[in-house]
């Protein structure tokens, strides 16, 4: 069954862990673009603040203090919506928080909690974002935020990268059941790469120096630019960045390659040469600072992703891959028979 998708500018949007990084920058693009939106995260202040901001322009918002990991509070979410808007149209399962820690050294308490937030908070969204859409019988989309340690092991972020395994498993044999009982949602599987947000501050660390990217990355607003794109079209993967579609590749074709290049690299590209954040102060147990769409990494951020973009428009795409092969086979050719001497 073809699913067909309102446009942005007439749906409610239900996104989670709006108040800061990936999630705040979507709810701006988001209400930018149109859509009424339903802000939901920990931190109320945070949640005060954006839905005023967005009011102040124009944009309809309403937003509920939730934390994903309990049901009864994703349950709230989706009532918020009912009570302000009458509906939903897309949920956009975002929230999320890891730990950097060897897989030996984080305890199994610490683990525990984070895949309530990562795994079973995704759990909880989907199933209420399908009954919703199957009860009122009206197209919708489900997105959910996975990761690029998702489909491919990563060291010292252990933990975080089995839950992004499991909300992906969860991801795809959702889409299969839905899709053979022909209900009318759309499920997208979002794989971002190395993004600029306060993920790592936001981090429960066991390191002594504190978690950061190191190198190239993203800004939130790419990740937001594929998320609002799957609302409208519907979309099985959205890879945010070729970093992370290569990295799903050569984990499947070269997975003793990326074993050990992971080894050599990523023990020492994890982190600043800063002190680590306290226990405290980590995201794991307690809201973390809202209204930073940014983090404090280091390194060279890129604003947009070209294979979104790609994505976005696979044919214009695929014409345009054919005709650089064309022209470079072309070049070859005439390059060939220049370089045959006369006789």
């Amino acid at each position: 069954m073809a699913i067909s998708l309102k446009k942005l500018k007439h749906q409610v949007v239900v996104i989670t862990g709006a108040s800061s990084g990936i999630g705040l920058a979507t709810a701006r693009m988001a209400a930018s673009k149109g859509a009424k939106v339903v802000l939901a995260a920990r931190n109320e202040a945070a949640l005060q603040q954006l839905a005023e901001e967005l009011r102040s322009k124009g944009c309809p918002a309403a937003y509920v203090v939730a934390d994903v990991s309990k049901e009864e509070d994703v349950r709230k979410i989706s009532d918020t919506a009912m009570s302000e808007f009458g509906r939903f149209d897309t949920w956009i399962n975002n929230a999320g928080v890891s730990i950097f820690g060897k897989a030996m050294d984080v305890t199994t308490e610490d683990m525990k909690r984070m895949f309530e937030t990562n795994f079973w908070g995704v759990v909880y969204g989907s199933r209420m974002a399908v009954k919703h859409f199957t009860e009122r019988g009206v197209p919708g989309a489900l997105i959910n935020v996975g990761s690029l340690f998702g489909d491919r092991g990563n060291v010292v972020q252990s933990t975080y990268s089995a839950s992004k395994f499991a909300l992906h498993g969860w991801t795809e044999n959702l889409r299969m059941e839905l899709e053979k009982d022909k209900a009318p949602v759309s499920v997208t599987l979002i794989h971002p790469g190395r993004i600029d947000t306060p993920y790592n501050e936001h981090a429960m660390s066991y390191l002594d120096k504190q978690p950061a990217h190191i190198g190239m990355m993203y800004a939130p607003e790419a990740v937001a630019d594929a998320i609002l794109y799957a609302a409208s079209h519907p979309t099985r993967d959205m890879f945010v960045g070729s970093q992370a579609k290569l990295n799903a590749i050569l984990g499947r074709l070269a997975p003793r390659m990326m074993d050990k290049w992971m080894e050599a690299t990523m023990f020492r590209t994890l982190h600043d040469n800063g002190p680590s954040n306290t226990r405290e102060e980590s995201g794991l147990y307690h809201p973390g600072y809202g209204m930073h769409e940014r983090g404090t990494n280091t390194g060279w951020v890129r604003n947009r992703s070209w294979y979104v973009k790609a994505s976005k428009h696979p044919v214009l795409s695929a014409m345009a891959l054919t005709g650089l092969g064309m022209y470079a086979w072309n070049m070859s050719k005439n390059h060939k028979k220049e370089q045959v001497p006369y006789s």
